[in-house]
């Protein structure tokens, strides 16, 4: 009896093969096993082990504040007072910040941002978000169309979660562009629905060909039916923005194609190059007219990037356009389940939203600390490329918009064949070198997608100066050794 309780005690209802299979096939490159290493690194200088460097440098995610941003003290000012409602009677803080914390508490349950909100969110965040959109595409924006999240991410999930469902046989198949931000992929695959990849055109910075679509959606529909396509612009990881000419060109293909266009947006106030402009889907498909302006359009926004860098805080929304009413009721009815979004997520885009004017106390500083940092990301945007473009065996494209750059890396055969040996892809093979030899993380390109044959990996640009610039030169000096080591 002992015997069998012990081999009772030892056996696990639930294992690896009595699992939802598509979490095992599921991936999220940005925090894969690269990530997990450079952790275990830090744990080992902790320790004292000797390294050929004295830190890691994690310039694998879009992390802000984590890469040294500070917070914009307006958003700071504002979450403080909400937390705390008696610093509303602390002379030190900015009469427009006191008014925005009192218009968000008396809009929450018992006036206290500890308590739930609707579902799709705070209707005066909501109504904001909406009159925000409007001064953005200087087209009117209805707030219930606006439904908000605890980041982009979320939304982006409830919304492919509505196309589980099979035709004449077929999973859904969602398009998206290579390279791309996994998110998708891994809620693709979480869902078991059809990932239909487009290339992006590396030699022509990184835009998007309507052959190549009509290539991809051809086959594509052999194995899936495809109903949505994904956009982000500016691209994550490619940093490319999209002329108003290849925005229109992509909605026709999608209205010909009857596909529902997804459009990541999240990045829109990281534009840099002068010779760019961000142009939102939901602005083009209006000003197309009909029938364009009334296809179905889900786009995202996030408090997590542009100045923002809110990353923590988890606030975003998504905006549907032209959705049948009882699909919306059908949306809002599954996202209940989870109740509502945090409320100090939604806080930060209420600021974001609805930020200091014109006139008021804070305008200046605020607008000040914005410009500061989207200058200093325009400059660093700059160096990036530019450093890479000066290293032997690698290339870039300017980085016209995002956080990220996503060079094309040489690798040569011999380090092909090693890391073949070893199960690993070439490029997490480098990433992994170049990990262990200078303490930099970066994420390789099989994690985004990248033409066989080719090979990437994604770095941000958010480090301060200081950082950034050694982390270009030890990249330089490693890639050298590497090389040579190598061919």
């Amino acid at each position: 009896m002992g015997d069998l309780r012990g081999c009772l005690d030892d056996f696990k209802l639930l294992a690896m093969d009595s699992i939802n299979p598509c979490l095992k096939t599921m991936e999220y490159a940005v925090r894969g096993p690269l990530v997990m290493r450079a952790l275990e690194i830090e744990k080992e200088l902790k320790m004292g082990v000797k390294k050929p460097f004295n830190e890691v440098i994690k310039t694998n995610i879009g992390d802000c504040q984590a890469m040294g941003q500070v917070p914009i003290t307006f958003i700071r000012q504002v979450l403080a007072l909400v937390v705390y409602p008696p610093l509303l009677n602390d002379p030190n803080f900015p009469e427009d910040a006191k008014s925005r914390a009192r218009a968000i508490l008396s809009n929450c349950q018992s006036g206290t941002v500890g308590s739930y909100s609707e579902s799709v969110g705070i209707e005066m965040i909501r109504k904001h978000v909406a009159e925000y959109i409007e001064r953005r595409d200087g087209i009117p924006s209805n707030y219930d169309d606006i439904i908000l999240f605890a980041g982009a991410s979320d939304a982006v999930k409830a919304m492919i979660k509505l196309f589980i469902c099979k035709s004449n046989g077929k999973r859904t198949g969602v398009m998206v562009p290579v390279p791309q931000y996994p998110l998708f992929s891994a809620t693709i695959a979480e869902f078991k629905l059809h990932q239909v990849d487009y290339y992006l055109d590396e030699n022509n910075y990184w835009s998007l060909n309507i052959s190549e679509l009509q290539r991809a959606i051809y086959e594509g529909r052999k194995v899936s039916n495809p109903r949505v396509m994904v956009v982000i612009n500016p691209g994550n990881p490619s940093g490319q923005v999209l002329k108003k000419e290849n925005i229109k060109e992509i909605v026709k293909f999608a209205y010909q194609e009857r596909l529902v266009i997804f459009a990541d947006e999240v990045y829109e106030d990281n534009v840099y190059s002068d010779d760019c402009k961000f142009h939102s889907f939901r602005k083009v498909m209006a000003e197309m007219g009909s029938p364009y302006n009334k296809m179905e359009l889900a786009s995202f926004m996030t408090c997590s990037k542009g100045y923002i860098g809110e990353c923590g805080l988890r606030g975003g929304y998504v905006e549907v356009l032209n959705f049948d009413p009882d699909v919306k009721s059908v949306l809002i009815k599954s996202i209940s389940s989870v109740q509502c979004p945090t409320v100090i997520g939604q806080t930060v885009l209420e600021v974001v939203v609805n930020p200091p004017k014109i006139g008021e106390e804070s305008y200046e500083k605020f607008t000040l600390e914005k410009e500061t940092i989207l200058e200093s990301l325009s400059i660093r945007a700059r160096i990036v490329s530019e450093a890479l473009n000066s290293i032997k065996g690698m290339s870039c494209n300017p980085i016209q918009g995002a956080m990220f750059a996503y060079p094309l890396v040489e690798i040569p055969h011999k380090a092909v064949l090693k890391a073949k040996s070893l199960g690993q892809t070439p490029d997490t093979f480098y990433a992994f070198e170049l990990l262990e030899a200078t303490g930099i993380c970066v994420v390789p390109g099989c994690g985004f997608g990248q033409k066989p044959g080719t090979y990437h990996f994604r770095i941000t640009i958010l480090p301060p100066l200081d950082t950034l610039n050694i982390v270009l030169k030890n990249l330089k000096d490693f890639h050298e050794k590497f090389l040579e080591e190598y061919q």
